[in-house]
């Protein structure tokens, strides 16, 4: 059975673009959000999000935990961000390779934004059967087109719930959101 490149969901938050994109483009800010991601590293600079900026994000699913290398590929305030999966390890993102590209749009619509998050199998060399057989291992029986399917959801649930709760505030921000600068 072919597998399922890439899926997206939305979810209108009330509050501006540039609002949520401020916060969804801090790779430090994921783990608040995302039922896998703990967190991450920038690496080098932190000099604000930039298209090459680099980090190491940290995640878990059940007893497993793995590291990733990133690079931003776009960072478009207000409209677009996203980035690459290109390395992966247990501590240390040792094994270099495609992975995935995980891509949030912001459109500003009637009361607010709708945010779009969308992952894509960066996986292209790995033959079908291989990466099913992969998936359902990892996901504990699921594709990881199944799986991430429902991250996403949750990430924009999550994200939604938390901006709007605190988004109020004078700067329209997450009180004690880290910075860019």
């Amino acid at each position: 059975m072919p597998r399922t490149m890439s899926v997206s969901d939305s979810v209108l938050i009330r509050v501006t673009p540039s609002t949520v994109y401020e916060q969804v483009s801090d790779p430090t800010a994921m783990g608040r959000w995302s039922p896998e991601n703990l967190g991450a590293r920038v690496l080098g600079e932190h000099r604000g999000t930039h298209v090459g900026m680099v980090f190491e994000g940290r995640n878990k699913r059940g007893p497993f935990r793995w590291t990733t290398r990133c690079t931003v590929t776009a960072a478009d305030p207000g409209q677009r961000f996203a980035f690459r999966v290109h390395a992966i390890g247990a501590r240390r993102p040792l094994l270099p390779g495609p992975i995935a590209l995980w891509e949030y749009r912001f459109e500003a619509v009637d009361g607010g934004t709708r945010v779009t998050e969308t992952w894509t199998d960066d996986r292209r060399a790995w033959p079908d059967l291989l990466a099913n057989a992969f998936d359902r291992v990892a996901t504990r029986g699921h594709t990881f087109a199944e799986f991430q399917r429902v991250n996403i959801r949750t990430t924009l649930d999550r994200l939604r719930d938390a901006l709007e709760q605190k988004g109020a505030g004078a700067s329209g921000g997450v009180e004690g959101g880290p910075g860019h600068g």
